[in-house]
């Protein structure tokens, strides 16, 4: 099994288990940062890596790193061996000295670094990677579900993009709280709270919705869309569900019936900026 993006279709590499360690290639990080900066930005744990990739960024070429760990349990989740906080035991993971020696072999290939997962901001060597790379030359994207609030404020100031994961309607509470697998807490405030803050640090972002019409039929996608036009997002992304054949997902892949064609024509009217995916 490949790690794939949870909410768009690029794979990233991860290698079965043999036995032997990959070999890294070893970067001085002092050329980088302090040697105690560097230390806390070598503490990212990394899943796995694509190291090439024109969809995770708009207008962008970036490397992708997953990180390990999401306390969520989306019923899509196209990466559930990266739920967990520790490694899976089946896979090679990857790691920070990999993600530095990629971006040094292809300094001029590559415009950015995205920190997907998982969910990126429950690791607290984010902000420190996300400096590193900066220095390094690199823009900065952050895919996340806004989850932890708290920990996306401290990484905003060094993040170029957001693409903001919305699951739900966020005044829907039951909705979110079924489709991000949690029967406590409250996702949807959380998620309208990380819009918020990213709102008032002037990042550039996207709002993106993974739908399906067993839970998220054309009136709810619509009614998603209004209700982030009127918090001001600018750009929406619909991304269809799709079902990879190694997973047992709860869904089928749906055709071109879903969305539907006025639904689009409506989206469309909606945002200065909007684009429907399909995997």
């Amino acid at each position: 099994m490949k790690p794939r993006s949870t909410e768009r279709g690029s794979s990233c590499v991860n290698r079965r288990r043999t036995g032997k360690p990959p070999a890294f290639l070893y970067c001085p990080f002092s050329l980088i940062m302090s040697e105690d900066f560097a230390l806390e930005a070598g503490r990212l744990r990394i899943a796995g890596i694509t190291p090439y990739t024109s969809l995770d960024y708009p207008g962008k070429f970036a490397a992708v790193a997953f990180l390990q760990g999401c306390p969520w349990r989306c019923l899509y989740c196209h990466n559930p061996f990266m739920q967990p906080r520790e490694f899976d035991p089946h896979y090679v993971h990857s790691s920070w000295e990999e993600l530095v020696g990629l971006l040094k072999r292809r300094r001029g290939l590559l415009d950015a670094v995205v920190f997907s997962g998982g969910e990126p901001t429950l690791d607290a060597a984010l902000p420190a990677a996300a400096q590193a790379v900066k220095a390094m030359g690199f823009a900065v994207g952050l895919h996340t579900s806004g989850c932890y609030p708290e920990h996306l404020q401290k990484v905003l100031p060094y993040v170029d993009w957001v693409g903001l994961d919305i699951k739900a309607s966020l005044h829907d509470k039951q909705a979110y709280r079924y489709i991000t697998g949690l029967s406590k807490s409250d996702p949807a405030d959380h998620a309208l709270h990380a819009l918020k803050l990213i709102q008032a640090a002037g990042v550039d972002y996207e709002c993106r919705t993974t739908a399906h019409p067993a839970y998220l039929p054309d009136e709810k996608v619509l009614g998603i869309a209004h209700e982030l036009l009127e918090l001001g997002v600018k750009k929406f992304a619909l991304q269809v569900y799709r079902a990879p054949k190694e997973l047992n997902l709860p869904f089928p892949n749906v055709g071109y019936e879903y969305p539907q064609a006025e639904t689009v024509r409506q989206l469309q009217s909606l945002f200065p900026c909007f684009e429907l995916r399909r995997g």
